[in-house]
């Protein structure tokens, strides 16, 4: 029910719209039902009041005879033709109700899914870099795609489940007028099945968690797999991949069948039940009660139809149970990263026209100190190289310097003012990014570059094209910049994918250009053709690199080499350019 209340407390007018057609079409269902006794009487005509006790006109139920007033009240005469007219008019008007009320229930669904996707995809980018950081991107994947989609099977199940609640109840309200001591034994005896099966819903809960815990496991291991398959490949080792995945399917087919044999165990056993019951009622009312069979017959109508939409609400209930657990999780992690969240407005408007300079930083990685006191200096306008061996800080630099990490003491300046009383968004709208890894989307090249802004075209892509010494081959191409690089940019050449990278990071006209070992996978004259760009940009913009690159090194203006915590600085050897 928890999960229900927070579905209804969110969409609050579709919710309100859903239950008043819902309860529309329950009302019209159980008008078309009171029409059954008067139109049984008409047909078996004056036979039954000999046959039968109870059926004559005298002996008319209480309840036969309200049916029988309203309609005097509104003038219809109690014909067969009358009769049949109303249970048609009311299994019409009940199912126009509920398609109305089904369709609101699958545009609900669907916002659901689309809303929790969107609530998590929003976070997530919200938060920190340090939470961001060990979050398993297969998990995430996971939460975007199977937790939102339970999430949003488990509102369909549930909200199905009232569907068949409200005629329950109003079949349960006819067969208590035609006789509430009859209805109240079968009812009550329908109360304790619905008690003694409820342990398989709590089977099926249980393996629900499960799989939700499992499906984490198994997408964040593929994810990873999938990651590393060239490898595993190239040494013939892929049976350790599937030694890992088929472990954790394995335990998730268990789960499942387990969830298949309640589900089936709670369908055969209920009916059975019921209609054990059903007959118990049917005797008591004719042996007990002496009720006459007409008025059993609708009994019987009744009472059947309310169990079998009691029964079916319990099995939707039992689907619910098995979803539910993605929707908690889902939240728990959306709350979670909320949580998290990193504040990036509202700071002073950021101006980088002298320096950023990093002084007296400490900062630790789960209590791994990586700098205790560093001081360096990056000079507006300038290019400037970190060197150092692997670990020796020079990313954290960069972390810092874009506002991703903050130290644990010391400050980052930026033209001597601390970065945490900037507007980080702006600061980061002013910064031109190239990471090691040059991943691509497969997609087009204009929109590799301009990853989909609409302010951007042609003419803004030729330009961070050339500047990335890019444009010659591009334009080469048979489809230009429509041309689709493939997954991961399998397409291109890696030298090519990073100067599509390069001009990505250019497309905006930055202020400040950070090259993490962006030059580590071009050849000779490709590495010559993006160093010759980068040296037309000295000046126009400042350049912050990670390179162990010779030209990288000797072209830049100031290099500043790592090593156990602190830089030393040192001025290049060529002022004029890079070295040739």
């Amino acid at each position: 029910m928890g999960l229900m209340l927070a579905f209804f407390r969110a969409y609050r007018w579709q919710t309100v719209l859903m239950m008043l057609a819902l309860l529309l079409s329950g009302v019209a269902e159980g008008v078309g039902v009171s029409a059954l006794l008067p139109l049984l009487n008409i047909a078996l005509g004056p036979e039954a009041g000999s046959a039968i006790p109870g059926a004559s006109g005298e002996d008319q139920s209480e309840f036969e005879q309200v049916i029988l007033d309203v309609l005097a009240f509104f003038g219809i005469a109690p014909t067969l033709g009358s009769m049949l007219l109303i249970i048609l008019g009311g299994v019409t008007f009940k199912s126009v109700f509920l398609l109305l009320a089904q369709r609101q229930v699958g545009y609900t669904a669907a916002q659901v899914s689309t809303d929790l996707r969107l609530q998590l995809l929003r976070a997530i980018l919200r938060s920190k870099w340090e939470y961001f950081l060990h979050q398993p991107v297969g998990r995430l994947t996971n939460a975007m795609a199977s937790e939102a989609q339970r999430a949003a099977t488990a509102f369909v199940n549930g909200t199905t489940a009232l569907t068949f609640l409200i005629p329950g109840i109003i079949y349960a309200g006819v067969a208590f007028a035609l006789s509430w001591r009859a209805s109240l034994v079968a009812i009550a005896a329908g109360v304790v099945v619905i008690g003694l099966s409820h342990f398989l819903v709590n089977i099926t809960r249980k393996a629900g968690m499960k799989q939700t815990r499992l499906m984490k496991s198994l997408m964040a291991n593929l994810t990873d797999t999938l990651q590393s398959v060239k490898p595993l490949k190239a040494m013939s080792r892929e049976y350790l991949a599937d030694q890992v995945l088929a472990h954790d399917t394995n335990l998730l087919n268990k789960s499942q069948r387990r969830q298949v044999l309640s589900a089936a165990m709670l369908n055969s056993g209920q009916e059975l039940m019921f209609t054990a019951f059903i007959c118990l009622g049917i005797y008591v009312a004719m042996e007990k009660f002496d009720m006459a069979l007409t008025t059993v017959m609708v009994l019987v109508v009744a009472l059947g139809r309310a169990f079998s939409y009691f029964g079916k609400v319990q099995k939707q209930y039992q689907k619910l149970a098995e979803g539910e657990s993605a929707y908690w999780s889902l939240t728990e992690s959306i709350n979670a990263a909320e949580t998290a969240q990193e504040d990036l407005k509202g700071g002073i408007a950021p101006r980088f026209d002298k320096s950023l300079t990093l002084e007296n930083v400490h900062f630790s990685y789960d209590k791994h100190a990586v700098f205790k006191g560093l001081s360096l200096q990056i000079d507006a306008g300038s290019l400037t190289t970190l060197v150092g061996p692997s670990g020796s800080g020079k990313t954290t630099i960069i972390d810092m310097a874009i506002g991703l990490l903050r130290p644990q003491s010391g400050e980052v300046l930026l033209d001597g003012v601390p970065l945490r009383d900037l507007d980080i968004s702006q600061w980061r709208r002013m910064i031109g990014y190239v990471p090691q890894d040059t991943i691509l989307l497969h997609d087009s090249i204009l929109h590799n570059v301009t990853l989909g802004e609409p302010s951007l075209g042609a003419e803004d892509v030729e330009r961070a094209l050339r500047a990335a010494g890019a444009w010659e081959f591009v334009n080469k191409l048979p489809q230009g910049l429509d041309t689709v690089v493939g997954e991961r940019g399998g397409k291109l050449s890696g030298g090519q994918r990073q100067r599509i990278v390069i001009a990505r990071a250019l497309i905006n006209q930055p202020r400040l250009l950070i090259l993490d070992e962006a030059t580590s996978a071009l050849d000779k004259d490709t590495e010559e053709a993006v160093t010759q760009a980068l040296d037309d940009l000295k000046g126009q913009l400042t350049i912050l690199a990670i390179s162990h690159n010779q030209a990288m090194v000797t072209g830049a203006d100031t290099v500043f080499r790592l090593s156990e915590g602190s830089a030393v600085r040192s001025e290049a050897a060529s002022q004029s350019g890079f070295a040739k």
